[in-house]
């Protein structure tokens, strides 16, 4: 189903890739791994098809369907509908419109012609399964946790979380022969991550598939690739496996490369040694110069071990006890309210989980309070001294066209050295700092819209899924850096052990608009709100 051949993927005038040979086939179920930025998703891109390679080749055969990490589907059905936007993936929307407008056809004039017309397309579209597709979308839409009525709505209505549901089960639902899957549990509680897993094992076709949720990676794959360094290096079995073997490799390889070291240091001292004296030793020394720069040429290095981050984030500014203030927020899209007479309030230093399942209002709430949506009512006043920072799910704040330290400029007055320091802290290294903000990877946005807010000096923090993306050593500096602050948060997540380093004292139970004191008995609610 794919076959990659000495493959080269370039990011911003960088190579990512280079050499990447290997194969899938129907019925393995491969996982891509490796840090963030390590160029999964641009590799993920190129062999979908949808960016040229810089070298090598990447040969798909059969039907592809190819899961962006942040897909915003726009709607490609015959209406603006999810519904028919998922329909669309097999082409059922257009085939239905065909039969109504043959059937129409009929009954202005009821000719052998049009009957013979309508009779066959009927026909086609009843073997194909379309009387049965609704049913069967709507099942897939059930399990992937969007619930019923979201589904007859206009896509562009959804949420970030929702349309990316939408879009991934317009993929499944199109029965693709080869799919390529980026990130595809971001915004899916544990029961919608469940159900993708049982799917993906009962999956027929070849699957690619790069993500941080090791349980998906431990229980649904045969294989892992992983890519760091612009190096591919195969491992067989799971995700737990692959750990171990890395492991070993790592142990092993580290013991070769320190007896090479050894043996090209002895044999160079010998060589400088016998320099300066007799013509026949000066003879053997350049042989032995010849044979070090053989041992040079083929000695190892060993996989670059998994990077670890300190992130810190500074203190936050003065502000008086009273933060943030709300009262009476209510905001509808034309449709049955998304927010209703929301009353909530945030005092210095505390820190509010909101909850509810996709749909119950959770991001629009957060745009609101960054000012980045208008409510319909209610009002929202900070507190005497209170800077607020706005952690955005879908990365809005990061512009297409402008360089990475570009957009820190912009947050704070700081001398490039020190931001380029912020940058590395994050672990965004090197010529990233000059690459378009808008080519980075999932992860990478992630990290760059935390270096933001980090420039900022705020004091209250609106982070809506802040830890979407991020690999997993990232995730815990992040976590250990955002508990050891002392400023406010609201806090939007789906991430139970991040939520738990957090430690929230309040939580905000939406649609219910219901303000309650957060307990650990709540854990086991994150995941699935």
């Amino acid at each position: 189903m794919l076959q990659v051949r000495d493959l080269k993927v370039e990011v911003g005038g960088r190579l990512v890739v280079h050499g990447a040979t290997f194969g899938v086939r129907a019925g393995e179920k491969v996982g891509l791994v490796g840090r963030n930025g390590a160029g999964k998703t641009s590799m993920l891109s190129v062999l979908a098809g949808e960016a040229p390679p810089a070298g090598g080749t990447a040969l798909r055969r059969g039907a592809l369907g190819f899961l962006r990490q942040e897909a915003r589907p726009a709607g490609s059905g015959v209406d603006a509908t999810a519904l028919s936007h998922v329909l669309s993936g097999r082409g059922f929307d257009e085939a239905a419109v065909r039969i109504e407008k043959l059937r129409l056809a009929i009954e202005e004039n009821p000719s052998d012609r049009n009957v013979a017309r309508f009779s066959k397309a009927e026909d086609a579209f009843s073997q194909a399964g379309g009387y049965a597709a609704e049913a069967e979308v709507r099942r897939i839409v059930a399990g992937l946790g969007l619930s019923p009525d979201r589904i007859d709505l206009p896509v562009q209505v959804l949420s970030g979380g929702e349309r990316r549901r939408v879009e991934l089960a317009r993929i499944l639902f199109a029965g693709s022969d080869l799919l390529l899957l980026d990130e595809p549990t971001n915004h899916l509680d544990t029961d919608a991550s469940t159900w993708l897993l049982n799917f993906l094992r009962s999956y027929r076709g070849a699957l690619l598939v790069v993500s941080h949720d090791l349980a998906l990676l431990d229980e649904a794959i045969t294989r892992v690739l992983h890519l760091d360094e612009g190096e591919v290096v195969a491992y067989k079995g799971t995700y737990s496996q692959y750990r171990a073997a890395r492991q070993r490799d790592e142990v092993r390889l580290a013991k070769l490369a320190e007896r090479q070291a050894g043996e090209i240091e002895r044999l160079a001292s010998l060589a400088d040694s016998m320099r300066g004296q007799t013509v026949k030793r000066a003879r053997i020394a350049k042989s032995i110069d010849t044979r070090v720069s053989r041992l040079e040429a083929v000695a190892v290095t060993g996989p670059a071990k998994e990077r670890r981050y300190r992130v810190r984030f500074p203190p936050a500014p003065p502000s008086g006890r009273l933060v943030l203030d709300v009262e009476g927020l209510t905001k509808s899209y034309g449709g049955p309210p998304v927010l209703d007479d929301v009353d909530l309030s945030v005092e210095r230093g505390q820190r509010l989980l909101v909850m509810g399942l996709n749909g119950a209002g959770k991001t629009t709430l957060l745009r609101i309070l960054a000012g980045e949506t208008t409510a319909d009512a209610g009002t929202v006043h900070l507190g005497h001294g209170v800077s607020k920072g706005y952690y955005a799910q879908e990365h809005e704040g990061i512009t297409r066209g402008k360089d990475v330290l570009t957009h820190l400029r912009e947050d704070c007055a700081l001398p490039d050295q020190e931001l380029r320091g912020l940058l590395g802290m994050f672990g965004l290294v090197g010529e990233v700092a000059f690459q378009d903000a808008a080519t980075l990877s999932g992860g990478e946005k992630t990290k760059l819209s935390l270096a933001q807010l980090v420039a900022g000096r705020h004091n209250l923090l609106l982070l809506d899924e802040p830890t979407n993306n991020l690999d997993p050593p990232s995730r815990e500096a992040v976590a250990e850096a955002l508990a050891a602050w002392p400023g406010s948060m609201v806090l939007v997540s789906h991430d139970a052990t991040f939520v738990e380093s957090l430690a929230p004292q309040r939580v905000l139970l939406l649609p219910e608009g219901t303000l309650d004191w957060f307990s650990e008995d709540m854990l086991d609610l994150v995941e699935l709100a």
